[in-house]
């Protein structure tokens, strides 16, 4: 049955609707099942065959779509209004019918984010573990290879583990070895944490991407690495990869691969803020894991920073629209 509204008209717009009630989607946009009249199409991608320790990102998306009625409509630090700027929607779940293998798996996904594409839409998706973004860069880059700013703790560009070259630890390897993105238009932010053999994210520095380690993060802010962002990947097509994982383990726990002395949300905040303007073609968030979570903290970092993502992408697409 439809709630009639007598008292406040304004309600019927679902997102100023109080925020405990209706179905959850994201930032209680509305749900849609054909490809039509949408700018930028926000996707769940419950999905964690990728993952090499603790699992339950599959879960990810739905924790996601929940936490995200908290969001408002107006970004006063951007001065940035997303859902009046371009037309999003939820288009629900890139779900998996095979689960079990891992590559047929990345195909379905990639079949979902063509028609997507295909659209003129575009994908800002939220895992999943971070092997998501591979077949979501097969659809965003099938004209070319893009540029990313991908902000994490690990490269995540290994290579072959326990039988597979494609877990969530070796997505970039693949996509540019796939010719999806240009090493030397690539930076990877908030990189830390020990590692197995010295030389695990080598290929990184050997291909020409821009490695900032949490140190050199730290030592010259936020504003910095944003420049140095925008200098790297310069005017071109460019995508956006956040592992939640890149927040300090206090204000994300719930994880697969936590790694302490991290971004904190704040710091995550200002530095996609300052990226407004950089050709973003799509997005992920990926790597939020319920199951390990207190209290919701780490799907709040989430949304909040989705969020922040979000704004930049309405940005780009307006302009690209201009």
């Amino acid at each position: 049955m439809i709630k009639k509204i007598e008292r406040y008209p304004a309600m019927a717009d679902r997102q100023l609707q109080p925020r405990y009630t209706g179905i959850p989607t994201f930032f209680r946009l509305p749900y849609a099942e054909v490809l039509e009249d949408i700018d930028i199409g926000l996707i769940g991608v419950p999905f964690d065959g990728g993952v090499t320790h603790r699992t339950g990102t599959r879960h990810g998306p739905r924790e996601m779509r929940n936490q995200s009625s908290l969001i408002r409509k107006h970004n006063p630090a951007s001065g940035i209004s997303p859902f009046e700027l371009v037309r999003c929607a939820d288009l629900g779940d890139a779900w998996v019918e095979k689960p079990y293998e891992l590559e047929g798996a990345h195909q379905e996904i990639g079949a979902f984010f063509q028609d997507v594409c295909a659209a003129g839409i575009m994908p800002l998706s939220i895992g999943g573990d971070h092997s998501i973004s591979l077949p979501i860069l097969r659809a965003v880059a099938k004209d070319g290879p893009v540029g990313m700013v991908h902000i994490d703790a690990h490269c995540d560009t290994g290579d072959d583990y326990l039988g597979s070259r494609f877990h969530h630890g070796a997505p970039f390897r693949r996509a540019v070895e796939e010719g999806l993105l240009d090493p030397k238009r690539v930076i990877q932010i908030g990189i830390r944490g020990s590692l197995n053999v010295p030389d695990m994210w080598d290929f990184s520095y050997d291909t020409g991407m821009r490695v900032v380690e949490i140190e050199e993060f730290t030592d010259k802010g936020w504003a910095w690495a944003a420049e140095e962002a925008r200098r790297i990947v310069g005017d071109g097509p460019t995508y956006f990869s956040f592992d939640i994982d890149s927040l300090d383990p206090s204000q994300a726990p719930g994880t697969g691969t936590p790694e302490m002395g991290g971004i904190t949300v704040r710091e995550a905040q200002r530095l996609i803020r300052a990226l407004a303007g950089v050709d973003f073609v799509g997005g992920d968030l990926v790597e939020v894991s319920p199951p390990w979570d207190i209290g919701g903290l780490t799907t709040m970092s989430g949304v909040t920073i989705l969020f922040e993502m979000l704004c930049v992408l309405a940005q780009a697409k307006d302009a690209r629209q201009a």
